[in-house]
């Protein structure tokens, strides 16, 4: 008993007048992974049986379908090929591969394929679209060491995965149902999703183990998804015939303890910063005289506790202005002697000379010396640097053009013919007055 292709012009006719039934598979939806053939049209064979498959009949096989003749219970023939099949019981197993080719040996080795007619003879089909949306959710937190917070943080995941059987043979001998004809993805991922749950923590814990960040997860989807290849690829692929295609996690969670500690680094590393910490100080004394003003009892008895308070604790908050402002100018001049450097290591000609002109500073109104662009003493911007420039005829002037005679500003430096570099009206190598 076996399967032939049949020719295109025959089956564009009326098949009730040529084969004596036609099979289909039965409702395959996108979480259906088997179902069984069911007739849809009937001929003269009045007194067949649903347990037998009429020699001539035509079997529909669509794309991304997997289609198997089983005759008491041996697979007999199959094909991964979409077209009209018909049902020859003279002819040999055709086995008609499709997009599998050679990967089906193996499995076909482990199936006995039996040529004679016992009692039974069935047609099936397999899904082999990817499935899509299996939801999985740790129910106890996973343990994740993030190098960053050097912290063994606990994490919830919460997402979807996709699976692609690759072995329709084996997926039917190992992770169908005996007896069953119609066979969706929840009624078989009892077994799995427990399995994928702890290849879930093994990908997880190999990401902590390379230095990923814990915020990063989310957006690893195809790194968990080549790691729980991996990882299931001996219990899922060589056994059963499928593999996972696709993992998207929707949502991360922390514990509570870990979530206290990653608020609690967070905030040590902005309070690092000297700027923030001042900033937070004089928010949080604004404050106060923002309550000082609300008090129930009248604002002068908020204002007189505070100041009360503010007397006690004046000592200990100018201390740590004082300290921030120290840091701070410690940055600044952390950075000017960085730039310096840089200014110093530079070829000649390049733009170190900027660098190194404005490595004086300038002083502030209040006395203070500065290398920033704002005070460090009353915060007052740095002065905007002089537009004006003096024209040969003495005028000063701040637009492009003199405002006396009307010459264009020019440059000021310039270069002579002999090539020597000038400032003044006359070349100071030959003499030669400016052009």
């Amino acid at each position: 008993m076996g399967i032939i292709k049949a020719v295109t012009q025959a089956v564009s006719g009326s098949l009730a007048d040529q084969w004596l039934e036609v099979y289909e598979p039965d409702d395959m939806g996108e979480r259906t992974v088997f179902t069984s053939g069911v007739k849809i049209r009937k001929g003269q064979n009045v007194k067949g049986t649903d347990s037998t498959v009429s020699n001539g009949s035509v079997i529909h096989v669509y794309d991304n379908q997997f289609m198997m003749l089983v005759d008491g219970g041996k697979v007999v023939d199959y094909t991964a090929e979409p077209g009209y099949y018909k049902v020859d019981n003279s002819a040999l197993p055709s086995f008609f591969n499709g997009q599998f080719k050679d990967t089906l040996k193996e499995s076909l080795n482990r199936v006995r394929f039996g040529g004679q007619t016992p009692t039974k003879q069935q047609v099936f089909f397999l899904n082999l679209q990817e499935i899509k949306g299996i939801k999985f959710g740790t129910r106890n937190p996973i343990n994740y060491f993030d190098s960053f917070y050097n912290a063994e943080l606990f994490l919830r995941a919460h997402g979807s995965y996709s699976i692609k059987i690759t072995d329709p043979l084996k997926f039917y001998q190992e992770a169908v149902p005996r007896n069953r004809e119609h066979v969706n993805i929840e009624d078989i991922n009892e077994q799995y999703i427990s399995e994928f749950m702890e290849a879930f923590q093994a990908a997880v814990n190999q990401m902590s183990a390379e230095g990923i960040r814990i915020s990063f997860v989310p957006s690893k989807g195809m790194e968990l998804s080549r790691y729980m290849s991996d990882i299931l690829d001996e219990n899922w692929k060589q056994l059963r015939g499928m593999e996972v295609l696709a993992v998207g996690v929707a949502s991360i969670s922390y514990d509570e303890e870990s979530q206290k500690l990653i608020n609690m680094r967070n905030e040590g590393a902005m309070l690092s910063d000297p700027t923030v910490r001042e900033g937070y100080l004089q928010g949080h004394m604004a404050r106060g005289l923002e309550a000082a003003g609300g008090n129930a009892n009248g604002a002068m008895a908020g204002f007189m506790g505070m100041g009360m308070a503010m007397n006690a604790g004046s000592s200990m908050t100018g201390a740590a202005s004082a300290t921030n402002l120290q840091q701070m100018q410690m940055n600044q001049q952390m950075q000017q002697a960085q730039m310096n450097q840089q200014a110093q290591q530079a070829p000649a000609g390049s733009q170190a000379a900027p660098s190194q002109a404005g490595a004086s500073g300038w002083t502030c109104a209040c006395g203070a010396v500065n290398q920033g662009k704002f005070c460090v003493e009353c915060g007052k911007p740095a002065p905007a640097p002089s537009t004006e420039w003096t024209c040969e005829c003495g005028t000063v002037n701040k637009g492009k053009f003199c405002s006396e005679c009307g010459k264009p500003m020019m440059p000021a430096e310039w270069t002579c013919e002999c090539g020597a570099v000038n400032k003044g009206k006359f070349c100071s190598n030959c003499g030669k007055p400016r052009a």
